[in-house]
């Protein structure tokens, strides 16, 4: 029943989301084709799903890492933008001195400094954390807010286009700086492969090796872990840089993917939507992959509703909220069971 909860969810997901197309004047099997199969429908459309599936994914491989350690990571999003930040900074830096590198090189040098820009900001939170115990939920998502702010600070300032026409953006990347695309016609990059191969070695890593297996116990039996020697401390730094190292590659590849370039906005939410992909996917890296299709298909589905259905674009985080609180009930009545209790037949009244 564990495993078969995330698809309850859904189900039920579907169904309040029937009553809520009604409860807007829609007719409720239109609104649901709408939202769930037009963005099936095509080539091009499978391949948008596909490609918001990549940063889902990723973010998702790292928060399952932390939340098995018992480590709550709430700042993908802001590990994300700062990855993103640090591999549009290298682009840049290379792109205008004349092609020092071969694009492929370059791009490589991106992802690295990806990495290596989301794992310091989730170190900031191993830290403070480490250091002066402060609470990682709520240190990891202030920090998504300040780097929200330090995007804006960066399009504005060091890396705004001089021939931007004022607009707070960098200059758009040159083409051989840009990840190459698996099919044509499409904008489905290399990162959608690389994904799929970060999924298999998280696999082995959290099932096959020594090192998962000690975040793992840490998580689930910390007196157990503490007997047998294993370092919370330890278990702490390396599920946040893990888990901030995989967002910030997610915001590398967003910014040499689909965007080309640094905006004021990198990512809609992905690192948000990656908690619900994590508990979709039951923490499993491979259960991440049919987490990430799901909030994809909300993401699509939300576009599709409001340029045919005319719908706020709020319908798309209304439906992710309805999936995770359905997925959170159903855990809740999986493992719990409702009573009734019976008032004592012997009870004395005044």
């Amino acid at each position: 029943m564990a495993y078969f909860s995330p698809v309850l969810a859904l189900a039920l997901t579907l169904f309040f989301g029937a009553l809520l197309f009604l409860a807007l004047g829609k007719n409720p099997l239109s609104g649901l084709q709408v939202f769930l199969l037009e963005p099936l429908k095509t080539r091009s459309s499978i391949s948008e799903l596909l490609l918001k599936t990549t940063p889902l994914v990723l973010c998702a491989l790292g928060l399952s890492i932390c939340y098995r350690a018992n480590v709550w990571n709430i700042g993908a999003e802001g590990q994300l933008i700062a990855g993103g930040i640090a591999a549009g900074s290298t682009v840049l830096m290379f792109d205008n001195s004349a092609h020092l590198l071969p694009g492929g090189m370059v791009l490589l040098l991106a992802s690295l400094a990806g990495i290596a820009g989301g794992a310091l900001w989730a170190g900031i939170t191993a830290l403070l954390r480490d250091r002066f115990n402060a609470n990682e939920i709520l240190v990891s998502l202030m920090l998504t807010y300040i780097a929200q702010l330090l995007l804006m600070y960066m399009v504005n300032g060091p890396l705004k286009d001089p021939h931007g026409m004022n607009f707070p953006q960098s200059r758009v990347f040159s083409s051989e700086f840009l990840l190459p695309v698996l099919f044509a016609g499409s904008r489905l990059h290399i990162g959608f492969a690389v994904m799929l191969v970060a999924t298999a070695v998280m696999t082995v890593f959290v099932y096959r090796s020594f090192a998962g297996y000690r975040l793992t116990v840490g998580g689930l039996a910390p007196l157990a872990a503490r007997y047998a020697g294993f370092s919370s401390r330890r278990a702490l730094w390396t599920s946040l840089l893990i888990s901030g190292g995989f967002a910030g590659i997610a915001g590398a590849f967003e910014v040499t993917g689909p965007i080309g370039q640094v905006l004021p906005s990198i990512s809609p939410g992905y690192g948000f939507a990656a908690i619900i992909v994590a508990f979709v996917g039951r923490l499993n890296p491979i259960g991440s992959i049919f987490g990430g299709l799901i909030l994809s298909l909300f993401y699509l589905g939300g576009e599709m509703a409001q340029s045919r259905l005319g719908l706020p674009s709020a319908i798309t985080g209304l439906f992710q909220g309805m999936l995770l609180f359905l997925l959170l009930a159903c855990d809740t009545l999986i493992n719990y069971r409702l009573r009734w209790l019976k008032p004592a037949a012997n009870a004395h009244t005044a």
